[in-house]
């Protein structure tokens, strides 16, 4: 673990007389005052709704030992209220006050943030381990799990934790990293350019994975083209002698292979992927059946990932599976693994009936391959769909296109947010009968109405995008088991 040496050393040496004393690895590190324990690092971050920097006395309440602060946020005052040591980072040196045998510590630097990257980089440089990032619009999180579940049949893996994606996560998560770690597996999400770049630069992956370019986050970075400059920091980030895994059958992503100095490979079901899945048939709520090809070999595999479309976070798991020498038996045990599920998860609800649970995140791209799963199932088929977000330009056009792709499938039709209303306009250009569709106006009034009219054998999928909190539908429906 990391120290508190480590935490001023990622600045600049230490003058003598502003010694941190012994080099105590911290419990931990965490930015959540609420989950301080004993002997963990706090550090204090401004966000949009509340500020780090008003819960440090909290922390040290809880046992925190040292407080990561901004110089501008947290006056002298509170520091001596607080008898605590100071290290303060002004220009190019370190000062220090307070006594030193104080119970806390306070280290004040202009920019939390970078504090938390700086001490993530200088831990992750300590350590020898293959690290593989992956990015993408759609699907990351699920292929983040699938890999991480199949190499850990051979390694010692860490991994991103839940969607740790991001400027904060990813840093939290190889502050984790210790010296048993042989593979370390982390997700890389993007609001716009240089966001990756960031982060390959704490985390130094010799491994990326890119697996879509679809209309997410479209709002924030203008065109298709721009979200795949954007992902493509990945592979332009990677050595010589590391590997660049794209998926071959996206044009905006095998066009990666032109910014890395990697080599190049391939996954998909076109003939010319370096690893292939062909055959590949949906098992329902069992997962899918396909086979791979790869190196001249065939192996029939069978995962536990729901949707046809799965097969594109299972495919880098295979080729990663056999680049490091696991068997197919480990590989397959891997895909098996029902903990590498995320999305489409099959739930228990009222009245006989199965709720599918895809309130993960939406966009047109990811409600296709849902809505193509929910035709595979036997039952009456009812599809819950809230608001897909940031699609800019592409957001009337992108919601009609789910209600057209809905119609054909669904019998009754529940729309949350002010958006659906072009779902709706889509189903019904295909026909889709208007007293077939209900616009709830909440989460418990979508359950009410869809709970009066649930039949014993019903499928219901429930999806929206992460900010309309469609868990809540799901949430009400089963209080009314």
């Amino acid at each position: 673990m990391v120290s508190l040496e480590d935490l001023l050393l990622c600045y600049g040496p230490v003058p003598a007389g502003c010694s941190p004393g012994p080099a105590q690895p911290f419990s931990g590190v965490t930015i959540d005052s609420r989950r301080c324990r004993p002997g963990d690092l706090f550090v204090a971050l401004p966000g949009e709704h509340r500020d780090g920097h008003d819960f440090v006395e909290e922390a040290f309440a809880k046992g925190c030992r040292v407080a990561l602060a901004r110089a501008d946020r947290f006056p002298v005052e509170r520091c001596v209220r607080l008898a605590a040591r100071v290290f303060r980072w002004q220009g190019d040196s370190w000062t220090c006050s307070g006594p030193e045998d104080s119970r806390v510590t306070v280290v004040l630097v202009p920019d939390t943030l970078d504090g938390l990257q700086r001490l993530a980089a200088r831990h992750r440089k300590r350590f020898q381990p293959l690290v593989i990032g992956i990015t993408g619009s759609v699907g990351k999180s699920t292929t983040k799990e699938t890999v991480a579940a199949v190499l850990s049949r051979g390694f010692r893996t860490l991994k991103s934790v839940a969607s740790y994606n991001n400027e904060i996560g990813l840093p939290l998560t190889l502050l984790d990293l210790r010296p048993e770690h042989e593979v370390v597996v982390l997700e890389m999400g993007t609001y716009g350019p240089g966001e990756i770049h960031l982060l390959t630069q704490i985390a130094r992956p010799q491994i990326g994975v890119v697996t879509n370019v679809s209309h997410s986050h479209l709002e924030r970075m203008g065109t298709l083209e721009c979200i795949a400059q954007a992902k493509s920091e990945l592979p332009a980030s990677l050595p010589e002698d590391g590997l660049a895994l794209l998926n071959g059958d996206e044009p905006l992503v095998r066009g990666m292979a032109g910014v890395t100095r990697a080599p190049v490979r391939y996954f998909g079901t076109g003939a010319d992927c370096h690893v292939r899945a062909v055959e590949v048939h949906s098992l329902g709520l069992e997962g899918i059946a396909f086979t791979a090809e790869t190196e001249g070999e065939q192996r029939p595999l069978r995962c536990a990932l729901i949707g046809r479309h799965s097969v594109y976070s299972a495919l880098p798991a295979v080729a990663l599976g056999r680049r490091l020498g696991l068997s197919w038996e480990a590989i397959e045990a891997g895909l098996q693994d029902p903990g590498a599920r995320l999305r489409l998860l099959p739930i228990a609800g009222p009245r006989g009936s199965l709720l599918i649970d895809d309130t993960y995140n939406a966009s047109p791209f990811s409600c296709r391959a849902a809505l193509e799963l929910l035709a595979e199932l036997p039952g009456r088929h009812i599809a819950v769909l809230g608001d897909m977000l940031e699609l800019g330009p592409y957001e009337e056009s992108g919601h009609r296109e789910v209600g057209r792709l809905a119609a054909p499938v669904v019998s009754l039709l529940v729309l949350l947010g002010p958006r659906s209303r072009w779902i709706a306009d889509g189903a019904v250009a295909q026909g889709f009968p208007e007293d077939r569709i209900y616009s709830a106006s909440d989460h418990e009034d979508a359950a009410r109405w869809l709970f009066e009219r649930l039949q014993p054998g019903d499928v219901v999928l429930v999806k929206g995008s992460r900010a309309m909190e469609m868990e809540r539908v799901i949430d009400a429906l089963r209080r009314r088991l």
